[in-house]
C-alpha cells in the first residue's frame, strides 16, 4: 500500500515538473497534471493538497536533488580545485538532463506567482564553494591573492548567471562547452599554477557511478 502511493506520488510531481517546466506555473492546470500523470485530481489533492503545494514540493526535490551530489564531490580522490571543478560539470548535467531540476529553477523564477514561501536558493551553494576552496587554498592549489568567502559568491553568481544565458539562447545543449570556456577565463586567476587545460581535461568526465 505504501509503495503504490508513493508511486503515485512520484508520478504526479515527475507530470506536474514536465509541465511546469514545458508550459510555466500559470499556465499549467491541475487536469493537465492528471491527464500526463494517469493519476485522478483527487489524489493530487489527496497527496499534495493544491497545485501551489504541488509547485512547492516540486522545488524542494529541485533542492533535495544536490547533498548526494555534493558529498560524492566532496569525497572523490582528486584535488580539491579538481572536486569543485568536477562538481560543476555535474551540476551543469543535471540542468540540462534533470526534469526535477529544471522545472524547480523555472518555478523559483515564476514565485511571485505561487502562493507559498520557496527556499532561498544559492545560500548553501555559496557556502559549499567556500568550503571547496577554502580546502584547496589549504592544500597550496590557489593562488595567494584569492578569498574562498569573496571568491564563492564571484564563482557561484558566474556558474548560475552562465546557465541563465545558455537556457536562453540553446536551452542548456552546449552548456558543458559554455562552463568550460568560464573556468578557462577563472582557473588561471585561481590557480597558484595555471594549468586550466590540463585541469579541464580531466574534470570534465563525470565521477564513477556509485557501487549499488
Amino acid at each position: 500500500m505504501q509503495e503504490r502511493a508513493e508511486a503515485t506520488r512520484r508520478a504526479l510531481l515527475e507530470a506536474a515538473a514536465q509541465l511546469f517546466f514545458e508550459r510555466g506555473y500559470v499556465a499549467t492546470s491541475i487536469s493537465d497534471i492528471t491527464e500526463l500523470s494517469g493519476r485522478t485530481s483527487g489524489a493530487i489533492y489527496f497527496h499534495y493538497g493544491n497545485k501551489e503545494q504541488l509547485a512547492l514540493a516540486v522545488v524542494q526535490a529541485h533542492f533535495a536533488a544536490w547533498p548526494e551530489v555534493i558529498a560524492r564531490h566532496d569525497s572523490a580522490p582528486v584535488p580539491a580545485l579538481e572536486r569543485l571543478v568536477r562538481l560543476s560539470f555535474a551540476v551543469a548535467r543535471q540542468f540540462r538532463d534533470d526534469i526535477l531540476v529544471r522545472a524547480g529553477a523555472r518555478l523559483w523564477t515564476e514565485r511571485k506567482a505561487i502562493a507559498v514561501t520557496m527556499p532561498t536558493p544559492f545560500i548553501d551553494w555559496i557556502d559549499t564553494v567556500e568550503r571547496m576552496l577554502t580546502r584547496a587554498s589549504a592544500a597550496g592549489e590557489l593562488a595567494a591573492h584569492t578569498d574562498p568567502a569573496r571568491d564563492a559568491r564571484s564563482l557561484v553568481a558566474a556558474f548560475f548567471g552562465l546557465h541563465t544565458v545558455s537556457d536562453a539562447l540553446d536551452s542548456r545543449l552546449l552548456i558543458e562547452d559554455r562552463l568550460a570556456d568560464l573556468w578557462l577565463l577563472l582557473l588561471p586567476a585561481l590557480q597558484a599554477c595555471p594549468a586550466a587545460e590540463h585541469l579541464l581535461r580531466r574534470a570534465r568526465d563525470p565521477l564513477p557511478a556509485p557501487l549499488g
